[in-house]
């Protein structure tokens, strides 16, 4: 959960079909089996007693965390703005990528037509397509202070940091940019 940058997260924890242990003279040493899904989690408790025991455990986790939730109806293709975004406490348990911070949702476009009270998700979300096929581009080149630049033609349509063909209008030339705003493309080899 600290990876995933979500704030404030909360567990519930349930051994599913527990059953009593044998009586172990020190504290079981209980190792991670299996914790990939929170909604079967696997654990190995071991008493180090002799003869001791081994026992392997299923457990279910409940997560919540603050994260983004759809505050109004957002259409499929719309632009999400400030207003549009929530942050509450929900149960995250079964979801893989939902967005802890408004920021990382405003600007983005919704795939699909989004509810009020819908949790977002990464994967529910994309960049606005900022260079479209056809479209007259700038190519800009800096180095050093020194700025180039010259009219060129998208051959494809990208979004911020996404990698398109261009002609260059001037000497015919095609070649691979990379995306750096709305109009504009830049070489692949810019720093960033």
């Amino acid at each position: 959960m600290a990876a995933s940058g979500l704030t404030e997260p909360q567990f519930e924890v349930a051994i599913v079909n527990p059953r009593p242990a044998p009586p172990c003279s020190q504290p079981p040493v209980v190792e991670p089996l299996d914790t990939r899904s929170a909604q079967r989690m696997r654990f190995l408790a071991r008493c180090a007693d002799v003869p001791g025991w081994r026992y392997e455990v299923v457990v279910r986790a409940r997560v919540t965390a603050v994260v983004a939730v759809v505050a109004s109806p957002v259409a499929a293709n719309e632009t999400l703005s400030d207003a549009q975004i929530a942050l509450e406490r929900r149960d995250i348990s079964g979801i893989a990528d939902p967005l802890g911070n408004v920021l990382e949702a405003v600007g983005k476009m919704s795939r699909r037509a989004l509810r009020p009270g819908d949790i977002l998700r990464a994967g529910q979300l994309a960049s606005p397509t900022l260079v479209k096929r056809g479209d007259a581009v700038l190519m800009v080149a800096r180095r050093d202070g020194i700025e180039v630049s010259t009219a060129g033609e998208a051959l494809d349509g990208g979004a911020q940091g996404a990698l398109v063909r261009v002609r260059n209008s001037n000497s015919g030339q095609v070649v691979r940019m990379r995306v750096a705003g709305a109009g504009t493309v830049e070489p692949v080899d810019t720093p960033r």
